[in-house]
């Protein structure tokens, strides 16, 4: 058994070099839900398309998935198929705006939400045969702070954790913040402030989450992106557009691509840390 999860970990940096720049991975996280984390990845994910980045969304809302659904687009397989072995992985991506890929999840399925360790190791096996090649893969994580959150935000270089200026959504980071520190390593995470009214708004809500992080946790956080609350994002969440797209001039839609700007510069390391090989630590582990 631990031989094969080894050839699998094997695969899995393979994929991970699928260029010679390695591939960048971001797990997008909070603390809750409601503040507004499935439309800063996809939106951060159409940015970077459009700055010539291959990009591979992957829908870790194992059981609510709605990546699909925000987008229109027309899914006709998802990770389930995949795990029972009806497809392989390539055959279920579909493609959004500027050219990235999607791994869709299912929606109302509480078995995908409980991976077994044996499916778990079906979901590694497909990840490392892979056949697309991309340079970036954001992990839009589900809200709370569940294993199957941590794990993902676990095994990604980057963590950004998405905040709104609501009592609960700074208490809520907190508590992620605190688990991933304290339990599983993670000490770097990077800070949106979503749906602000303004610049100076945005970082008086990271002050006031790092004033709690500072005292009682040692990590590093950095306050990446400020995105204004903007009309023109319910109108375009209405039409299953995402703003970069459908209002690339608006505020919110500046924000975001300014975010991918800065993406892309973030370093990747040398050697392979994360990615996707938590899957393997947990069947060696378990």
């Amino acid at each position: 058994m631990i031989n094969t999860v080894l050839d699998q970990a094997s695969g899995l940096r393979k994929m991970s070099q699928n260029n010679n720049n390695g591939v960048k991975v971001i797990a997008v996280t909070g603390g809750k839900g409601g503040v507004g984390k499935t439309n800063v990845s996809l939106n951060t994910a159409i940015a970077l398309g459009q700055l010539g980045n291959r990009v591979l969304v992957l829908d870790a809302d194992l059981g609510l998935a709605n990546c699909d659904v925000m987008l229109g687009l027309r899914v006709e397989r998802n990770l389930s198929h995949v795990l029972s072995g009806e497809c392989e992985l390539d055959e279920i991506l579909v493609e959004g705006p500027a050219g990235i890929k999607i791994v869709p999840a299912t929606s109302g399925s509480q078995s995908m939400v409980e991976l077994s360790p044996s499916e778990h190791a079906g979901l590694i096996r497909a990840f490392s045969e892979l056949n697309t090649e991309f340079d970036i893969l954001i992990v839009d994580t589900a809200a709370g702070i569940s294993d199957m959150v941590l794990s993902f935000s676990r095994a990604a270089q980057d963590v950004m954790v998405v905040v709104c200026d609501e009592p609960t959504s700074i208490t809520d980071a907190y508590a992620l913040i605190k688990v991933l520190s304290r339990e599983h390593g993670v000490y770097k995470f990077k800070i949106v402030a979503n749906m602000v009214r303004s610049m100076r708004e945005g970082h008086e809500l990271f002050a006031k989450l790092s004033k709690v992080t500072d005292r009682f946790l040692d990590v590093s956080m950095e306050l990446v992106a400020t995105v204004p609350y903007d009309e023109n994002m319910r109108k375009a969440t209405r039409r299953q557009k995402v703003i970069v797209d459908l209002f690339p001039n608006s505020p919110a839609a500046i924000a975001f691509k300014t975010l991918a700007t800065k993406a892309v510069k973030w370093p990747i390391p040398n050697q392979p840390s994360g990615h996707l090989e938590f899957f393997i630590e947990k069947l060696v582990n378990g």
